[in-house]
């Protein structure tokens, strides 16, 4: 029974290192184009969202349910699965924020367990029409969603300000940024923390500690609402930079448009227990906002390497999942070996972090222009120039050279000194 009380200890603080991380990983989703249009200080804006996300993890228990209850068969589940799909999670974690790329944490969570289910009691314990109807499909829809909401919206927005004072308007936007981002900050804290509501309560009904299909009780909501928190004070500046900066470049009205379409995608699926990725749905409305405005574009580079990321994150995750099970089948020590594995791969990710530092002192800095490619050479060809326009924003006409005379033509007598 000691032994067994260890690894369920284990398992819970493994989890709520896992929701810490997811933390930082998705601050972006609710600040970054805060952060990037200048409508709040990073500082500030990390901290709002912090109290937000704890206050969303009270709201609701339908995704936690999901995951408890609907993924995987209960039955033959062990503490040691949970812990083994936590190492495939947080570690691509890690990963995707080591190189700056807004992953989704959920994505990660949900592979780990699939991939550790599977290697522990075989596919048949992995429900696949719920993997199906609400993993998968809403991975599909929701940036697709997000991104052609925020794209009229941010159409509609620019359309009604035409007439408006620029400044005051400016001004106003801003003030619905922080509110539509604060917004996002409550849906992050419902969706997204619920997830390790979910696998702990998991963990405790593989244990026998409550009932299955127990709701998740109110010290597992408090410490993993806690738990994300703390994790989003502390920024994630590398995903921040590259959602605030990296996929677009955002004016006030963008922001807002893209916030506001991402939290209603978000609220809508927690309310019907979809597991959404929050990381999908606010990228996809930014570059939906990117594409609203006129002469606005996406980087594609930056984007696919986003998309090649998102792709790979179940069955990477999986894997690592499934590794670490096999591993954990060899008992106690098994256990121990990956334990010690996933703290110093969190240890040498974090040092070679610190090559490049970025923090909220210069999470604003302007990356490098992107080379124009195919996409964006296609919109800018079909923007029509802008009212009166300079010569220069006009293409220039290219003058033919004129012919040689017969002078030129005759070969040079001059001879060269040596």
């Amino acid at each position: 029974m000691e032994s067994f009380s260890l690894i369920l200890a284990i398992v819970v603080v493994t989890a709520l290192a896992f929701d810490f991380t997811n933390g930082f990983h998705d601050t972006a989703n609710a600040m970054a184009t805060t952060i990037s249009t200048g409508a709040m200080r990073p500082k500030v804006a990390v901290a709002m969202s912090a109290v937000l996300n704890l206050v969303g993890a009270f709201l609701s228990v339908e995704v936690a349910n999901t995951i408890s209850k609907g993924l995987v068969d209960e039955a033959g589940i062990r503490p040691e699965v949970i812990f083994a799909a936590l190492v495939g999670a947080i570690l691509w974690n890690l990963v995707t924020w080591l190189v700056g790329l807004p992953s989704s944490s959920s994505h990660a969570l949900m592979g780990g367990l699939i991939g550790a289910t599977i290697a522990s009691a075989g596919v048949g314990a992995v429900h696949g029409d719920v993997l199906v109807t609400k993993v998968l499909i809403p991975a599909i829809a929701a940036p697709l969603v997000a991104g052609v909401a925020a794209l009229l919206a941010t159409r509609l927005t620019y359309s009604l300000g035409k007439k408006a004072d620029g400044k005051a308007s400016e001004k106003g936007y801003r003030a619905g940024q922080i509110a539509s981002a604060g917004l996002v900050s409550l849906a992050h804290g419902t969706n997204d923390a619920q997830k390790t509501m979910g696998v702990i309560t998991l963990a405790l009904v593989a244990g026998g500690a409550v009932a299955p299909d127990s709701d998740p009780p109110t010290w597992v909501i408090l410490s993993a609402g806690l738990a994300i928190a703390l994790g989003t004070y502390l920024g994630g500046w590398r995903i921040i930079r590259t959602m605030g900066k990296g996929l677009t470049d955002l004016q006030p009205q963008q922001g807002f448009a893209a916030q506001t379409s991402a939290a209603t995608v978000i609220l809508a699926s927690s309310h019907i227990g979809f597991s959404l990725s929050t990381t999908h749905s606010v990228s996809g409305s930014v570059m939906g906002a990117g594409l609203g405005r006129k002469g606005g574009v996406v980087r594609w580079s930056t984007a696919t390497r986003m998309f090649v990321a998102w792709a790979l994150t179940l069955p990477a995750a999986a894997l690592v999942g499934a590794l670490a099970e096999y591993v954990t089948g060899f008992g106690s020590w098994g256990t121990a070996v990956v334990a010690v594995f996933l703290v110093a791969s969190s240890a040498a990710i974090w040092k070679l972090s610190r090559r490049e530092v970025v923090d909220h002192t210069n999470v604003n800095a302007a990356d490098e222009a992107e080379p124009a490619g195919v996409v964006t050479t296609a919109m800018a060809a079909v923007t029509p120039p802008p009212v009166g326009g300079t010569a220069a924003d006009e293409p220039s006409a290219t003058i033919p050279a004129p012919e040689p005379t017969p002078a030129e033509r005759r070969p040079s007598t001059t001879t060269t000194p040596v």
